[in-house]
Protein backbone atom coordinates (compact mmCIF):
# COMPACT_ATOMS: atom_id res chain seq x y z
CA UNK A 1 0.00 0.00 0.00
CA UNK A 2 3.05 2.60 0.97
CA UNK A 3 4.27 1.80 -3.55
CA UNK A 4 0.45 2.62 -4.06
CA UNK A 5 -0.16 5.59 -1.74
CA UNK A 6 2.79 7.25 -3.00
CA UNK A 7 1.21 6.72 -6.53
CA UNK A 8 -1.93 8.34 -6.16
CA UNK A 9 -0.28 11.31 -3.91
CA UNK A 10 1.68 11.96 -7.24
CA UNK A 11 -1.62 11.60 -9.38
CA UNK A 12 -3.27 13.80 -7.09
CA UNK A 13 -1.27 16.42 -7.87
CA UNK A 14 -1.89 15.45 -11.27
CA UNK A 15 1.99 14.35 -12.29
CA UNK A 16 1.88 13.11 -15.88
CA UNK A 17 4.26 10.00 -15.31
CA UNK A 18 2.51 9.01 -12.41
CA UNK A 19 -0.70 8.98 -14.21
CA UNK A 20 1.13 6.84 -17.12
CA UNK A 21 2.48 4.71 -14.39
CA UNK A 22 -0.93 3.61 -12.26
CA UNK A 23 -2.54 2.87 -15.92
CA UNK A 24 0.48 0.47 -16.95
CA UNK A 25 -0.08 -0.76 -13.42
CA UNK A 26 -3.66 -1.60 -13.15
CA UNK A 27 -4.61 -1.55 -16.70
CA UNK A 28 -4.15 -5.72 -17.41
CA UNK A 29 -5.97 -5.88 -13.95
CA UNK A 30 -9.28 -4.01 -14.70
CA UNK A 31 -9.46 -4.68 -18.43
CA UNK A 32 -9.85 -8.39 -16.96
CA UNK A 33 -12.56 -7.50 -14.91
CA UNK A 34 -14.60 -5.68 -18.31
CA UNK A 35 -14.10 -8.75 -19.92
CA UNK A 36 -15.67 -10.61 -17.41
CA UNK A 37 -18.76 -8.15 -18.07
CA UNK A 38 -18.44 -7.18 -21.79
CA UNK A 39 -16.71 -9.74 -23.86
CA UNK A 40 -16.20 -7.68 -26.77
CA UNK A 41 -12.57 -6.86 -26.16
CA UNK A 42 -13.16 -3.23 -28.07
CA UNK A 43 -16.19 -2.42 -26.20
CA UNK A 44 -14.41 -3.44 -23.30
CA UNK A 45 -10.95 -1.23 -23.68
CA UNK A 46 -13.67 1.72 -24.35
CA UNK A 47 -15.23 1.37 -20.88
CA UNK A 48 -11.70 0.82 -19.55
CA UNK A 49 -10.85 4.12 -21.48
CA UNK A 50 -13.95 5.63 -19.87
CA UNK A 51 -13.08 4.01 -16.13
CA UNK A 52 -9.52 5.54 -16.13
CA UNK A 53 -10.66 8.91 -16.92
CA UNK A 54 -13.26 8.65 -13.78
CA UNK A 55 -10.75 6.99 -11.64
CA UNK A 56 -7.85 10.17 -12.70
CA UNK A 57 -10.82 12.67 -11.92
CA UNK A 58 -12.09 10.66 -8.72
CA UNK A 59 -8.82 9.62 -7.73
CA UNK A 60 -8.77 12.82 -4.91
CA UNK A 61 -11.97 11.50 -3.38
CA UNK A 62 -9.99 7.77 -2.56
CA UNK A 63 -9.25 7.73 1.24
CA UNK A 64 -6.16 6.46 2.36
CA UNK A 65 -6.74 4.51 5.13
CA UNK A 66 -5.07 0.81 6.17
CA UNK A 67 -8.16 -1.21 5.31
CA UNK A 68 -8.79 0.16 2.31
CA UNK A 69 -7.81 -1.00 -1.05
CA UNK A 70 -7.19 0.97 -3.95
CA UNK A 71 -7.24 -1.75 -6.50
CA UNK A 72 -10.79 -2.57 -5.13
CA UNK A 73 -11.95 1.07 -5.25
CA UNK A 74 -11.14 1.13 -8.93
CA UNK A 75 -12.60 -2.08 -9.61
CA UNK A 76 -15.78 -0.65 -8.14
CA UNK A 77 -15.48 1.64 -10.67
CA UNK A 78 -15.35 -0.59 -13.44
CA UNK A 79 -17.64 -3.09 -12.44
CA UNK A 80 -20.13 0.25 -12.06
CA UNK A 81 -19.20 1.17 -15.55
CA UNK A 82 -19.45 -1.75 -17.12
CA UNK A 83 -23.12 -2.45 -15.75
CA UNK A 84 -24.13 1.18 -16.94
CA UNK A 85 -22.91 0.12 -20.76
CA UNK A 86 -24.55 -3.14 -20.63
CA UNK A 87 -27.92 -1.38 -19.16
CA UNK A 88 -27.67 0.92 -21.88
CA UNK A 89 -27.03 -1.61 -24.32
CA UNK A 90 -29.68 -3.90 -23.41
CA UNK A 91 -32.30 -1.19 -22.68
CA UNK A 92 -33.24 -2.40 -19.82
CA UNK A 93 -33.55 -5.83 -21.38
CA UNK A 94 -30.95 -7.12 -19.38
CA UNK A 95 -32.66 -10.58 -18.04
CA UNK A 96 -33.55 -13.83 -19.70
CA UNK A 97 -36.97 -14.80 -18.83
CA UNK A 98 -38.06 -18.17 -21.06
CA UNK A 99 -34.40 -18.78 -22.53
CA UNK A 100 -34.07 -22.18 -24.94
CA UNK A 101 -35.57 -24.90 -22.85
CA UNK A 102 -32.61 -26.82 -24.65
CA UNK A 103 -30.00 -25.07 -22.56
CA UNK A 104 -31.58 -25.62 -19.27
CA UNK A 105 -31.81 -29.21 -19.51
CA UNK A 106 -31.80 -30.65 -15.29
CA UNK A 107 -28.00 -31.36 -14.85
CA UNK A 108 -27.50 -33.81 -11.39
CA UNK A 109 -25.41 -32.87 -8.62
CA UNK A 110 -23.67 -36.87 -9.95
CA UNK A 111 -23.11 -35.45 -13.61
CA UNK A 112 -21.23 -32.38 -11.90
CA UNK A 113 -20.05 -34.06 -8.82
CA UNK A 114 -17.05 -36.68 -11.06
CA UNK A 115 -15.18 -33.41 -11.70
CA UNK A 116 -13.85 -32.17 -15.71
CA UNK A 117 -10.22 -33.18 -15.81
CA UNK A 118 -10.23 -31.99 -19.52
CA UNK A 119 -11.58 -29.26 -19.62
CA UNK A 120 -9.18 -26.40 -19.53
CA UNK A 121 -9.61 -22.79 -17.58
CA UNK A 122 -10.00 -20.91 -20.82
CA UNK A 123 -12.39 -23.02 -22.16
CA UNK A 124 -14.55 -22.16 -18.60
CA UNK A 125 -13.76 -18.75 -19.27
CA UNK A 126 -15.05 -18.75 -22.93
CA UNK A 127 -18.38 -20.57 -21.72
CA UNK A 128 -19.01 -17.85 -19.09
CA UNK A 129 -18.07 -15.02 -21.89
CA UNK A 130 -20.49 -16.93 -23.92
CA UNK A 131 -23.33 -16.89 -21.09
CA UNK A 132 -26.43 -14.03 -22.33
CA UNK A 133 -25.50 -10.60 -20.85
CA UNK A 134 -27.96 -11.00 -17.39
CA UNK A 135 -26.95 -14.27 -16.64
CA UNK A 136 -22.91 -13.45 -17.18
CA UNK A 137 -23.46 -10.35 -15.83
CA UNK A 138 -25.54 -12.05 -11.91
CA UNK A 139 -22.87 -14.68 -12.30
CA UNK A 140 -19.79 -12.62 -12.11
CA UNK A 141 -21.11 -10.00 -9.81
CA UNK A 142 -22.05 -12.82 -7.33
CA UNK A 143 -19.45 -15.79 -8.13
CA UNK A 144 -16.32 -13.31 -8.83
CA UNK A 145 -17.32 -10.07 -7.28
CA UNK A 146 -18.53 -11.86 -4.15
CA UNK A 147 -21.36 -9.32 -3.94
CA UNK A 148 -24.54 -10.86 -2.23
CA UNK A 149 -28.20 -10.73 -4.20
CA UNK A 150 -29.25 -7.92 -2.21
CA UNK A 151 -26.62 -5.69 -3.53
CA UNK A 152 -27.13 -7.26 -6.82
CA UNK A 153 -30.01 -6.17 -7.21
CA UNK A 154 -29.54 -2.98 -6.00
CA UNK A 155 -26.93 -2.73 -8.68
CA UNK A 156 -28.93 -3.67 -11.45
CA UNK A 157 -32.29 -2.17 -10.34
CA UNK A 158 -34.11 -5.40 -10.40
CA UNK A 159 -35.55 -7.88 -7.25
CA UNK A 160 -33.43 -10.49 -5.35
CA UNK A 161 -35.44 -13.15 -6.79
CA UNK A 162 -34.36 -11.63 -10.60
CA UNK A 163 -30.88 -12.12 -9.60
CA UNK A 164 -31.16 -15.78 -7.75
CA UNK A 165 -32.91 -16.49 -11.14
CA UNK A 166 -30.60 -15.68 -13.07
CA UNK A 167 -27.74 -17.09 -10.91
CA UNK A 168 -29.27 -20.79 -11.12
CA UNK A 169 -29.89 -20.52 -14.89
CA UNK A 170 -26.71 -19.20 -15.30
CA UNK A 171 -24.94 -22.14 -13.28
CA UNK A 172 -27.46 -24.85 -15.21
CA UNK A 173 -26.01 -23.63 -18.85
CA UNK A 174 -22.34 -23.79 -17.62
CA UNK A 175 -23.16 -27.55 -15.86
CA UNK A 176 -24.99 -28.47 -19.34
CA UNK A 177 -22.14 -26.86 -21.72
CA UNK A 178 -19.41 -28.43 -19.49
CA UNK A 179 -20.92 -31.79 -19.36
CA UNK A 180 -21.79 -31.52 -23.28
CA UNK A 181 -17.86 -30.66 -23.97
CA UNK A 182 -16.27 -33.10 -21.50
CA UNK A 183 -18.70 -35.77 -23.09
CA UNK A 184 -17.50 -35.12 -26.35
CA UNK A 185 -13.48 -34.98 -25.45
CA UNK A 186 -14.49 -38.93 -23.49
CA UNK A 187 -15.98 -39.58 -27.30
CA UNK A 188 -12.35 -38.53 -29.29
Amino acid sequence: MAQDENLIKRCIKGQPEALGQLYDRYAPVLLSVCLRYIPIRAEAEDILQECFIRIFEKIGEFKLRPEASFEGWMKRIVVNKALNFLRDKNRNRLFIDTPDPGLLADVTDEDSDRGFPNITADEIHGMIQNLPDGYRTVFNLFVVENYGHKEIASMLGCTENTSKTQLLKARNMLKKRILELQNMKERV
